[in-house]
């Protein structure tokens, strides 16, 4: 039940710790998603609250939910003046030299009959830029946190693996297959007018291992 994943909550947002292999929208073929189960977060009030975020279907982590019409146009205000701040954290494949950087690099949407879609690095995409900043390595693995200043499709994937090399551990698509993808919403800070920040942190899950430990 999704009401037992709430992080925060108010009367005019909640955030909630959104589980790996939950889609935020409703799949075309059907099936679960956070959207199918917007009742469950009703928390008293008469209509359900709307997501102002996406992520991905394998990405856990913080989500944004604006709770009414009103709450929902402010909260939209504060994603297109780029004033909300959002964390991740993720375990790319290979060490890392340096301490921090910041990734520049436009996206592109490429489609092929044989492998679906996939997002591309494109001089002619749109502009993606991402902050990012080492945590801690071992056994050639490194936890890197990912602060995204744009919010492109699966922006923090493709750089990973641009960047870095090799990508993330458990991305099928643009890392290394293999068990759970260890990317994670860690934190979400939103600024409000006439109310207090909303800061807050969702917990590594368990299928993080011992990087648990370290974030």
């Amino acid at each position: 039940m999704l009401n037992e994943r709430i992080l925060f909550i108010d009367a005019e947002a909640l955030v909630i710790d959104k589980p790996a292999g939950l889609p935020v929208d409703t799949p075309r073929r059907g099936g679960d998603s956070v959207v199918g189960r917007l009742n469950e977060l009703k928390q008293g009030f008469q209509r359900p609250p709307t997501p102002m975020h996406r992520l991905d279907q394998d990405t856990s982590g913080c989500l944004l939910l604006a709770r009414s019409p009103k709450a929902r146009s402010l909260l939209q205000k504060a994603f297109e003046t780029r004033k909300v701040e959002k964390y991740y954290l993720a375990v790319v494949d290979g060490a890392i030299e340096q301490d921090h950087g910041v990734i520049e690099l436009a996206l592109g949407k490429k489609s092929s009959e044989k492998a679906g879609w996939r997002m591309v690095p494109d001089p002619k995409g749109d502009k993606a830029v991402t902050n990012w900043r080492k945590v801690s390595e071992r056994d050639g693995r490194t936890l890197v946190e990912f602060r995204p200043v744009t919010g492109r499709t699966h922006q923090l994937r493709v750089h990973a693996r641009e960047a870095f090399g090799r990508g993330i551990v458990g991305d099928r698509v643009y890392g290394v297959p293999g068990g759970p993808m260890l990317l994670h919403a860690s934190r979400l800070v939103v600024p409000r007018e006439k109310k207090a920040t909303i800061d807050v942190s969702a917990p590594l899950p368990e299928y993080f291992g011992d990087w648990g430990s370290e974030a």
